[in-house]
């Protein structure tokens, strides 16, 4: 009987995923739900690669604000995968509160909201009560908008554009693309309308904005990322016998002369038939085994964008809303987080997202401080004069892949021409850009691939994939 047992444990598949992020977990649980026996090799501390918390005093902090969409099927499936759709709810409709102190007559709020009539019209009355834009600048953003739903996001053409050019094409004014365009897209996409690809764009604002009424509620974690994408994560994974390897940095991949794989870390060299590379680009062409891609130097011409975030800790509340973005301002967005970060003692902790955050990512935390408290004081009156107990500053300088034109072409397949070896990460050939979403989709597509060719019978749990 124990004999019989040891012959199949020795026969079966063995998989390595490198990389403990949201790619990198997503991969590991699809394999091992699948039967296959899993190692999961993360170099840091901790499961979820970007999307994290860590302590701060009495605080739990998440190293920046992340939200998603209701469009973002992968990310859901994830957060039910890991029973944490509770904990990180959505809206019951979307409703972006947009607060311009840039104008002559002083400070102004208006909504970007939608109601439950078909598509296009869930926006037309929001958009017509949106108070950021003139009567002229609305009618031409649903004329925008019209020609967005025509589009094909996986169109090549579309990646040699920028977002800006097309604006400009279907006479979106500057003030347009501020108000409206770039303050939806410079979250998403980690870029302005002029460095971001017209099919990216294409993907985001098609997607989300035009695919049916709901897809752009917005949904966020009301516990720490890392209760999420670390624990609750790390018990799924242990549950199906996964065994997942902390502060274990992968430092090579080679082919056995049997045709499998041995990844080597420190102390310990791994043999598996299937490994997935879940790690940022440049990670994973230092990996890459000689011939796995036609060209592996591309991977380099894939370039990076940072995202800077500001956390502010009030001795009283200064917000009531849960989030708001500006206009008129640097202050991009800003979210409360009193509940999820444990803060006791009446006061209020904002996080204030950065994205795009090029010229600030290096600034010394004083000359932020004195750059932004002020700039909320003037977005928030109930800030002025209030006590300032902390202030402190999360810097991720390669948040994301940069999406600029071109990039669609540089982006690699799960697969690869080494049989056996499959890639993951937002920075793959996802048609998203990097989001949460993105990086889930290229776990699902990396362990997809991999029980594909091992014909391993698998059900892909997106509705629209086959």
């Amino acid at each position: 009987m124990n004999h019989d047992a040891t012959e199949r444990t020795d026969r079966q598949p063995r998989a390595v995923v490198v990389g403990g992020g949201l790619a990198g977990v997503t991969a590991a649980l699809r394999l091992a739900e699948a039967g296959l026996g899993v190692t999961l090799l993360e170099g840091r501390p901790r499961l979820g690669g970007l999307v994290f918390s860590f302590r701060r005093g009495d605080l739990s902090v998440d190293n920046g604000q992340h939200v998603y969409l209701r469009c973002c099927t992968a990310y859901r499936w994830f957060l039910d995968r890991i029973d944490g759709a509770r904990l990180a709810p959505l809206q019951d409709r979307l409703d972006v509160p947009v607060l311009d102190v840039g104008g002559p007559e002083g400070p102004r709020l208006g909504r970007i909201r939608r109601d439950a009539l078909p598509v296009p019209l869930h926006l037309a009355r929001g958009l017509a009560g949106y108070p950021h834009l003139s009567l002229a600048e609305r009618a031409s953003v649903g004329r925008a908008a019209l020609a967005l739903r025509k589009l094909d996001p996986a169109d090549p053409a579309l990646d040699g554009i920028d977002f800006a050019t097309w604006l400009g094409r279907y006479g979106q004014s500057p003030r347009t693309v501020e108000a409206l365009w770039d303050l939806i897209g410079v979250p998403t996409l980690n870029a302005p309308a002029a460095e971001s690809s017209m099919g990216l764009a294409a993907m985001v604002f098609k997607t989300g904005l035009l695919s049916e009424p709901g897809a752009a509620d917005i949904g966020w974690a009301h516990v720490p990322l890392g209760e999420l994408h670390d624990t609750r994560a790390a018990k799924e994974l242990d549950a199906l016998g996964v065994r997942t390897v902390l502060r274990a940095k992968a430092e090579r991949i080679s082919r056995t002369d049997g045709g499998r794989w041995t990844v080597e870390v420190p102390g310990e060299t791994l043999e598996a038939d299937v490994v997935v590379l879940a790690v940022p680009q440049q990670e994973t062409h230092g990996l890459l085994p000689e011939g796995a891609l036609d060209d592996p130097d591309r991977l380099l011409d894939i370039g990076t964008a940072p995202i800077l975030n500001l956390h502010v800790v009030y001795g009283r509340k200064v917000l009531k809303r849960p989030f708001f973005t500006a206009l008129g301002s640097p202050v991009q967005w800003v979210f409360d987080r009193t509940g999820s970060s444990g803060l006791t003692g009446g006061g209020q902790y904002l996080a204030i997202s950065q994205s795009a955050a090029r010229d600030e990512i290096d600034e010394p935390v004083a000359a932020l401080r004195a750059k932004y408290l002020p700039e909320l004081e003037r977005l928030l009156p109930a800030a002025r004069g209030a006590d300032v107990r902390d202030f402190f500053v999360t810097r991720e300088r390669t948040a994301t892949f940069a999406p600029a034109p071109g990039v669609g072409r540089l982006r690699p397949g799960a697969r690869t021409r080494a049989p056996g070896l499959y890639l993951a990460g937002a920075w793959t050939a996802t048609g998203w850009p990097a989001t949460m979403e993105g990086a889930v989709r290229s776990g699902l597509s990396a362990a997809g691939a991999a029980l594909s060719t091992l014909g391993r019978r698998h059900d892909h749990p997106l509705q629209e994939a086959a």
